[in-house]
């Protein structure tokens, strides 16, 4: 019987992620069961990173610079988060992270204080993936506004050097872009896995 091969080179780096990310992040934030949700979030990890990539390529626009790309995502893992969260605690206890009590209230606030809560709960809710949606459109938009803003400077002051101290920093700030791609991708995953770990294990 021959020994599996290790894989090496790009294969390798790749395992490794996919372990770290497993280990990491997915079974870190979530917990007991969390391998199930690994798929989901190195998917989302990769695709995001994808089109964050393809907008630094030359001629090439960011499809997360766009709004509704991203509010696309934000719906994604906001189904995947809530349908995690009930099938995890029951429909009495996923009721319970919407129509929430503080114990110990007298008689008479329990009421008022149903109403206030339960609307604060639910937009609490709706408010985590709108903040995925917003923070990478506006981290990706921002950048490429301001390279576009240094790349305009050339033709608005007509100065060799202006032109070469705006085409350093411009490529100074791709380096930086470079480095932003990245880490946006990650913080949609990882804070994807900390909603999921969240609702899971509400009290």
């Amino acid at each position: 019987r021959s020994k599996e091969k290790a894989p090496s080179g790009p294969a390798n780096a790749l395992e490794a992620m996919v372990v770290y990310f497993r280990d990491d992040v997915v079974r870190a934030n979530i917990g007991h069961g969390a391998d199930v949700f690994t798929p989901f979030i190195l998917t989302i990890f990769f695709f995001v990173l994808g089109m964050n990539l393809i907008g630094l390529t030359p001629l090439g626009i960011t499809p997360t610079a766009n709004i509704s790309v991203t509010a696309a995502l934000a719906v994604i893992s906001f189904a995947v988060i809530e349908m995690a969260g009930f099938k995890a605690l029951g429909p009495a206890g996923y009721a319970r992270t919407i129509f929430f009590l503080p114990p110990g209230l007298p008689g008479v606030m329990k009421l008022p204080m149903l109403a206030i809560l339960s609307v604060v709960e639910a937009m609490g809710k709706v408010a985590k993936p709108f903040a995925l949606a917003i923070r990478l459109m506006a981290n990706m938009t921002a950048g490429h506004t301001l390279i576009l803003l240094l790349m305009g400077a050339i033709f608005v002051l007509q100065s060799y050097l202006v032109g070469i101290g705006a085409v350093a920093a411009a490529s100074a700030l791709m380096i930086l872009e470079l480095l932003v791609a990245c880490l946006q991708a990650y913080i949609f995953a990882l804070l994807t896995s900390v909603f999921i770990g969240l609702i899971r294990h509400a009290h």
